[in-house]
């Protein structure tokens, strides 16, 4: 009797990944369908309990009729599955509500990869085809007023629970659709669980804290899922609650824990190219709005000329998020940026500009253990010889402990900021030498932090 137990508790995973239920599955919607086209507009006032009775009752009707060869159990995982499809979002209904889930790629309907702590593995669920895959992406789409199909084959959207959909079909993408889904998690990241989960040690935080309540301009680079918009998220939790707060992102991502916060997103254009508001219209209309400190989700195009003016007219704390690989590849990233956008001056003088704009760039990069690291604080501390000046003040390095456990560290170079805005918090952030074992965040990424 052991043994029936172990088999049927196992049944419903193995049989919802197999080529069976698929099948099973595609016959039994089918008949669904035929079902509510009878019912009519009747169906759609129901409620999704009564919905959850009706696939239910039908499923099971339908495989006595067509003598299914399928048991109790899988009926029950089939008429689950088939609820979801017809009021929720199939396949990914599951994943979408799984708070470990970062990131949910669809290439094609036969592969689904999903992002968990920073690692990217395959998923065991199927959809039936293409269209499936179409079918669930158009009912996301709906609500938002957004459509994807062979005129507009391309959509980037926000996800109304917080999140962003981007969906690339045929012609453009040869195998299928393209489905890439990133989640934000509903409560962000606080410094201290950054600092528990070992993102930074406690000398790099007192530093993140004392350069944001001293209006210093900092800029977070990384690369792609490297964690920039979570670092930045946690780094507002440093803000004076009685400062006014203004956000420009393309796609709304930043969920500031911040009393006074305006949210402004840029918008796409329609198919003919018309009504598209940008990031840059965004900034320029901010600066209006009495801003105490601007946020730029991303700097990625024009607007980083209205964000280096901004930083140099006043509007000192300022914040945003930059791709690149390096602190010193970041300012030539924002140099570059700055000459597609038309910066009429000489080499010098944007230089001159970007030196007395920006005051930290933090480095942020995703390991390939699924580590998200601080892997270096930066300060810009002038110009000189044509060039930006900065000092290293913290760069991450790891390695393997006495006791042959990986151990992670950061070293400093014993130098206090420059810049006069923290010029009274300076010999409190003379860095000391302890070291000391960070707490296990829950996910086996505890490890041995400080500074040598």
């Amino acid at each position: 009797m052991a043994n029936q137990i172990d088999f049927a508790d196992e049944q419903p995973a193995d049989f919802i990944h197999s080529e069976r239920f698929v099948a099973i599955r595609s016959q039994m919607h089918a008949h669904l369908l035929g079902r509510i086209e009878e019912l009519g507009t009747e169906f759609g006032r129901w409620s999704r309990r009564a919905i959850e009775q009706f696939v239910d009752l039908e499923v099971e009707a339908c495989a006595r009729l067509r003598r299914v060869p399928v048991n109790e159990t899988e009926l029950r995982v089939v008429a689950a599955e088939l609820t979801k499809e017809l009021v929720g979002l199939g396949p990914l209904e599951d994943l979408l509500q799984d708070p470990s889930v970062e990131d949910i790629l669809i290439n094609g309907h036969e592969q689904v990869f999903v992002s968990r702590h920073g690692l990217l593995r395959r998923e065991a669920i199927r959809f039936a085809d293409n269209q499936h895959v179409l079918r669930i992406v158009r009912r996301v789409l709906a609500p938002l007023g957004r459509r994807v199909d062979e005129s507009n084959p391309m959509v980037d959207a926000r996800l109304p629970g917080g999140g962003r959909l981007n969906v690339v079909i045929e012609p453009l993408a040869v195998d299928g659709p393209m489905v890439s889904i990133r989640k934000f998690r509903q409560q962000p990241l606080t410094p201290d669980d950054l600092t528990r989960l070992g993102t930074f040690d406690e000398a790099i935080r007192r530093l993140l804290e004392a350069a944001v309540k001293g209006h210093c301009n900092i800029l977070v680079s990384g690369g792609t899922s490297s964690g920039k918009t979570s670092l930045l998220n946690a780094l507002a939790a440093f803000i004076d609650p009685a400062e006014r707060v203004v956000t420009v992102e393309d796609t709304a991502e930043l969920s500031l824990n911040h009393p006074h916060v305006v949210r402004l997103e840029g918008r796409h254009g329609s198919f003919e190219g018309s009504g598209a508001v940008s990031i840059r219209d965004l900034l320029r209309n901010s600066l209006r709005m009495r801003p105490d400190r601007i946020i730029v989700g991303e700097v990625r195009g024009a607007e980083v000329l209205e964000m280096l003016q901004a930083m140099n007219t006043g509007h000192d704390g300022s914040m945003g998020t930059i791709h690149a690989n390096s602190p010193r590849e970041c300012l030539y990233r924002i140099e570059m940026l700055a000459g597609f956008a038309g910066f009429n001056g000489s080499e010098g003088s944007l230089r001159r500009q970007i030196a007395s704009a920006l005051d930290f760039i933090l480095q942020i990069a995703r390991l390939p253990n699924g580590k998200r690291r601080i892997v270096s604080v930066t300060e810009v501390t002038g110009f000189g010889d044509n060039i930006v000046t900065t000092q290293e003040l913290y760069r991450y390095d790891s390695g393997v402990a006495p006791d042959g456990q990986e151990s992670e560290w950061w070293t400093s170079l014993g130098i206090a900021p420059h810049t006069p805005k923290l010029a009274r918090q300076r010999e409190q952030l003379l860095p000391n030498a302890p070291r000391s074992l960070a707490p296990d965040d829950g996910a086996g990424r505890g490890g041995w932090f400080g500074r040598r």
